[in-house]
C-alpha cells in the first residue's frame, strides 16, 4: 500500500521518466530510508537507476554510525553511495550563519555536485506531508503571502522531486517497521529550541487535540489550493512583466514607467520581486515596506535613486523608465 502511494505521487506529478538517473538524498532517518527502499522496489516499474547521496554533518556522536548504516544498506542493495563529511558547526561559525542554514547549504551543494558528476536527471528528497504542514504553519507565523502558503512543492526546478510529499509521517514509520529497515532517529528533532521542532512537537499536537484531528491533512489541502492560485498569479505577473519590459541585459532591467504605474499595486509588487529574482536568483532581504517605497517612488515619476536595504540592487526612476541594476 505504501509503495502504491509513492508510485501514485510520482505518476501524479510526472516526477520520474524512463531512463532517468535519480539521486536519493539519504540521512539514515525513517523518511529517507522509507523513500530509498520504496524506490528500490519500484525502480523496475519506473525504469530508472538509483544513486544515494549522504552528508555527515559531524554534529552528533552517532553521525559516523549513521553513515556506516547508510553505506551498508546501499552495499547490500547494489546502490552506489556518495558520502561527504563536513564539520557544519565550524562552517556555520566561520560564515556567521545558523547551523541549520549551513547544513542545508552543504547538503544541496553536495547534491548538485553529484548531480553534475553522474549527469543525473532528478534528486529525490524525503519531505513528507507533515513536513509540508509544518512549513505552511511556519510561514503563516511569519506573515507570509500566498507563495508561503503553498509550502513545499512536489517538484522544484524540474530537478528536485518529493515522492513522499502526500504521505504522513505515521505511515512512513509504520512502513519502516513492516520492512524492518531499522532507521536511525535524530534525537535533535526533540529539541524545541528550533522553531520547526516546536511546531512539530508542541503546536501541531495541540491543534490536533483541541481543534482538528486531521490538521495535517487540512494544511496540505490549503497548501495545494495556494499552490494552484500562486501559479495562476505567476502567469498573470509574467504576462504583465513582458508587456512593460524594455530590456534585460548586462545585470540591468529596464521597465516602461508609465505602463508600470497603471497596474494594480499587487501586480506592481510582484513585478518588483520578479525583477530582483531575475537579477539575483532570490529575493532575500526584500520586505513589504521596501516594495511599497519603490511603488511610491515610481508614482512620483521623479528622477531619483532608490537603494534597497541589501545594498545590492538599485532602482532609478526617470525619463519614462524604471532602471533596476545589480550592484
Amino acid at each position: 500500500m505504501f509503495e502504491d502511494l509513492v508510485l501514485e505521487t510520482i505518476n501524479k506529478y510526472s516526477m520520474i521518466s524512463k531512463g532517468d538517473k535519480v539521486i536519493v538524498a539519504v540521512s539514515g532517518g525513517p523518511d529517507s530510508m522509507a523513500l530509498l527502499n520504496a524506490l528500490i522496489n519500484l525502480k523496475e516499474k519506473l525504469g530508472c537507476s538509483l544513486y544515494v547521496a549522504h552528508v555527515n554533518h559531524m554534529i552528533r556522536e552517532v553521525a559516523d554510525s549513521e553513515t556506516e548504516y547508510v553505506q551498508e544498506f546501499c552495499k547490500s542493495r547494489g546502490i552506489e553511495c556518495f558520502v561527504k563529511k563536513v564539520d557544519v558547526i565550524s562552517l556555520a561559525n566561520e560564515k556567521k550563519i545558523g547551523t541549520e542554514e549551513a547544513g542545508r547549504n552543504v547538503r544541496y551543494e553536495f547534491f548538485d555536485e553529484i548531480f553534475n558528476k553522474i549527469n543525473a536527471d532528478k534528486i529525490a528528497i524525503a519531505h513528507n506531508a507533515n513536513d509540508n504542514a509544518e512549513t505552511v504553519l511556519m510561514n503563516v507565523l511569519r506573515g507570509s503571502g500566498i507563495s508561503g502558503l503553498k509550502g513545499i512543492e512536489p517538484i522544484r526546478d524540474n530537478k528536485f522531486i518529493r515522492p513522499l510529499i502526500e504521505i504522513e509521517r505515521a505511515d512512513i514509520e509504520k512502513y519502516c517497521e513492516e520492512k524492518t529497515l531499522n532507521p536511525k532517529f535524530d534525537e535533535s528533532n526533540k529539541d524545541n529550541t528550533y522553531t520547526r521542532n516546536k511546531i512539530r512537537n508542541v503546536l501541531i499536537p495541540f491543534l490536533k487535540e483541541e481543534f482538528n484531528p486531521s490538521i495535517v491533512e487540512g494544511l496540505n489541502r490549503l497548501s495545494d489550493l495556494a499552490s494552484k492560485e500562486n501559479k495562476y498569479v505567476e502567469n498573470i505577473v509574467n504576462e504583465e512583466y513582458l508587456k512593460i519590459l524594455l530590456s534585460n541585459e548586462n545585470n540591468k532591467i529596464v521597465l516602461n514607467l508609465k505602463e508600470f504605474n497603471v497596474l494594480d499595486n499587487f501586480i506592481k509588487g510582484k513585478i518588483i520581486l520578479l525583477c530582483v529574482f531575475n537579477l539575483f536568483g532570490n529575493t532575500k532581504g526584500i520586505e513589504k515596506k521596501h516594495i511599497e517605497d519603490i511603488i511610491k517612488l515610481c508614482e512620483r515619476n521623479i528622477g531619483n535613486k532608490y537603494l534597497m536595504p541589501n545594498k545590492n540592487v538599485k532602482f532609478f526612476v526617470g525619463q519614462g523608465e524604471i532602471i533596476i541594476t545589480k550592484q
